[in-house]
């Protein structure tokens, strides 16, 4: 496991550029013939160029990664492939034309006159004051693009529990690209030790801010949100001045966090919503005709009352 100069741990390996990253979204039959909606399989981009953080398709077992590149740590490299980790489940609807059942098109309609404008003669524009833009051109963007040399940069070594979950973005799974050795001595140290590796990589336009650590026996990378793209909760300035509380109510609530304290498993908190809106579709493909109900909201009760009560059902539990 020898490195001189910066060379990758894994001779000879030379980093491909592999196709782009999934395709997102989910599309149905216009009609519902007969199938139950379901997200669609990962399709991979066709420009070979590195996928971008809001990319949410399904690669599983059969994808392909969509970035390869190293980890770079000083004068050490170790090859990996990046592959979509994380995928959006959400339910996606079509919107159809009630007359006839079928979807509806999304035109590039000028705002000015009204016609439709093909993909030739559009361009890329700032609104810099109401109603005026900067056009930009093609190579004007270019001149500004971050370069992307495949390379996820590690600067330094932080504790991951030390870090704010706020700005986390999205998760991506690291592959060793014939790296084994190297990339299983890193899971090692960082799993060892409790850090994460910070840094940064340049997917396709954008530089994000990245932290690469181990989940469940392999290496993750996740992307981060610059500051700026966090607002503070004070910044607000909505927040009211928060009074102390009262000790007996106090004393309740912190009873209740202690009585209803365990481990967090995710698996705790399915996605009911899809689950029922899976459900409405067979029942709706069976002709059953759906009935709503409102509902009663329950009777607002006394901070005091509420928690008592609550004290009182959990020890039933």
């Amino acid at each position: 496991m020898k490195n001189h100069g910066g060379e990758s741990l894994t001779p000879g390996r030379q980093s491909d550029a592999p196709p782009g990253p999934p395709a997102r979204g989910t599309k149905h039959a216009a009609k519902g013939a007969g199938k139950k909606p379901a997200p669609s399989p990962a399709v991979p981009g066709k420009d070979g160029k590195a996928g971008t953080p809001d990319d949410h398709g399904n690669s599983g077992k059969s994808g392909r990664s969509f970035w390869s590149g190293s980890i770079t740590i000083g004068l050490i490299n170790v090859p990996v492939q990046l592959y979509t980790m994380v995928r959006d489940r959400s339910f996606s609807f079509r919107l159809l034309h009630r007359a006839d059942g079928q979807p509806l098109k999304y035109d590039r309609v000028c705002t000015r006159d009204g016609i439709v404008v093909p993909w030739a003669e559009t361009v890329k524009g700032y609104e810099v004051r109401k109603g005026e833009f900067l056009v930009f051109e093609p190579d004007e963007l270019k001149a500004v693009m971050p370069g992307s040399d495949r390379k996820i940069r590690i600067d330094k070594f932080v504790f991951y529990l030390s870090l704010d979950p706020v700005y986390f973005e999205n998760t991506y799974l690291l592959v060793p690209d014939r790296s084994e050795e190297a990339y299983g001595l890193l899971v090692a140290a960082l799993q060892e030790l409790g850090r994460a590796g910070a840094g940064t990589i340049t997917l396709r336009t954008k530089e994000y801010p990245v932290v690469v650590h181990v989940y469940d026996g392999a290496l993750v990378l996740t992307t981060l949100r610059h500051a700026e793209e966090v607002t503070q909760p004070h910044a607000f300035g909505i927040l009211p001045v928060l009074a102390a509380p009262k000790e007996n109510e106090l004393a309740l609530a912190k009873k209740i966090v202690k009585d209803l304290s365990g481990d967090f498993s995710i698996n705790d908190y399915p996605d009911r919503y899809r689950e029922a809106v899976l459900a409405l579709v067979d029942r709706k493909l069976a002709g059953e005709k759906i009935v709503y109900e409102e509902p009663h909201p329950g009777e607002a009760k006394e901070l005091m009352q509420a928690l008592q009560e609550t004290i009182a059902t959990l020890a039933w539990k």
